[in-house]
């Protein structure tokens, strides 16, 4: 697929600006390399679904979760932060609190939605299926970053230091049976789910609050 060149630039920047930012954000560290899976592991459905393209992490295909696991350490209050870009029509997502799975819908943990014009109504910023946002705050073919902060029974959702989503959870909330949504701990994933879908993940770090 030929590629328009104003892409091509906007990524060869983006590798750059990833090293520059992980190094200047106080007490983030990269979980990704912007050259290799290392850290991170795929479910063994449509492994061919992820790519590194030009150092981003890049979706094209059917069903497939990729799952942080470069940390033994479970990750409970933190804040993350991923760049995000989308061509239109995509939906994607990022798994919070979740745990490793080799297929289907990661049962553990909250999604935070990434979609801007898909036909999904619930857009980008939302936490899935717990509270969901009606209009994106960020635009196919640029980028932005999706900033997710956890702290005891609060999650925070902005889009480029604008909050658009914010959560506490009430006490006695128990876990769901097919999907938890249940403030616990856990790691990270990058979800691929839509065959149409391209996503991309860039400048991805965290920052532990405990």
């Amino acid at each position: 697929m030929t590629r328009k060149p104003f892409l091509c630039l906007a990524l060869a920047v983006a590798t750059l600006a990833t090293t520059l930012t992980a190094a200047t954000e106080a007490g983030f560290v990269s979980l990704f390399d912007g050259k290799s899976f290392a850290g991170w592991k795929m479910a063994t459905e449509n492994t061919n679904t992820w790519k590194i393209e030009d150092g981003v992490l890049t979706t094209r295909g059917e069903r497939c979760h990729l799952f942080y696991v470069g940390d033994g350490k479970p990750f409970k209050n933190f804040e993350f932060k991923a760049d995000v870009m989308t061509e239109p029509g995509a939906n994607g997502g990022i798994y919070i609190h979740t745990r490793y799975q080799e297929k289907n819908w990661p049962k553990y943990g909250f999604e935070t939605q990434v979609n801007n014009t898909h036909s999904d109504w619930k857009k980008t910023g939302s936490l899935y299926d717990v509270v969901n946002v009606k209009e994106s705050s960020a635009r196919d073919n640029e980028w932005w970053t999706q900033h997710i902060i956890v702290k005891d029974n609060r999650i925070t959702i902005k889009i480029n230091d604008q909050v658009v989503m914010d959560y506490t959870e009430p006490a006695g909330t128990q876990p769901g049976k097919d999907f938890t949504r249940k403030i616990d701990q856990g790691t990270f994933a990058l979800q691929a789910h839509d065959p149409k879908s391209v996503v991309r993940f860039k400048n991805i770090r965290v920052k532990r609050l405990d």
